[in-house]
């Protein structure tokens, strides 16, 4: 899956699961982006009319869901269930280390860096935007911890500045201390839920397990295949 997969895929809305090192908008330079992805594949599909519009970011070397608009008459409710946090969105993460609690929620402001530009960091009251990250540990092996990141505001760089804020910067996360990674920055966009911007319908989308993170579903999870309630894609 060099260039990544369908997750689900109708006349309106896919979902696509982003590899690492590819851009999901363009930033001037003329390099490839997952929205050009997107469009070839659209195109070899005979929909080369159509064009996709992602409705989400991933920063490059984070993997996981992005999900596309494929019609602009939707597309305004889909971006009202991202400004009214309507969707659910859930990353994995690891980081180095036992993490000693099973479950924490972080709130604290999220704010850009005035020292780096690369980087955001966790403001005190009053400063930055308000964030919201869910924590859950989810298995501990080898001197890592996996954990799940329910995301309640969608600031950039929001689970990577508020875990390395308690101390548990993501590994792979060279920009907020992570430690080395062989496999790159350790985040994944796993799972969302959504309403079909047509139908109403909740969806539940998954990607498949994410291999480079963690080398198999923890056992608190074994029942993640029961929880997709997926369509097949077109």
């Amino acid at each position: 899956m060099a260039d990544g997969r369908v997750i689900f895929e109708d006349e309106v809305l896919l979902a696509w699961d982003k590899p690492a090192g590819i851009l999901v908008h363009g930033d001037g330079t003329g390099a490839r982006t997952l929205t050009d992805v997107v469009a070839a594949h659209l195109a070899a599909e005979g929909r080369d009319g159509v064009a996709p519009q992602a409705v989400q970011r991933l920063d490059v070397e984070t993997t996981g869901l992005v999900l596309f608009s494929l019609d602009r008459s939707t597309q305004p409710a889909l971006d009202a269930q991202v400004a009214g946090h309507a969707m659910r969105k859930r990353y994995l993460a690891v980081v180095a280390g036992r993490v000693p609690w099973a479950e924490r929620v972080v709130r604290l402001p999220v704010g850009r860096d005035r020292h780096d530009a690369r980087r955001m960091r966790a403001c005190r009251p009053g400063q930055g935007r308000p964030a919201e990250t869910r924590l859950t540990r989810m298995d501990v092996r080898e001197g890592r911890t996996l954990l799940m990141a329910e995301l309640v505001t969608g600031r950039r760089h929001q689970i990577r500045v508020h875990l390395a804020s308690l101390g548990h910067p993501i590994v792979g996360d060279a920009l907020y201390g992570g430690a080395r990674s062989a496999s790159g920055l350790l985040l994944h966009a796993w799972r969302e839920e959504l309403d079909h911007p047509l139908t109403g319908e909740r969806l539940r989308l998954e990607t498949p397990w994410p291999e480079r993170l963690w080398p198999e579903p923890a056992a608190s999870n074994s029942a993640a295949s029961a929880h997709r309630n997926r369509r097949p894609s077109q």
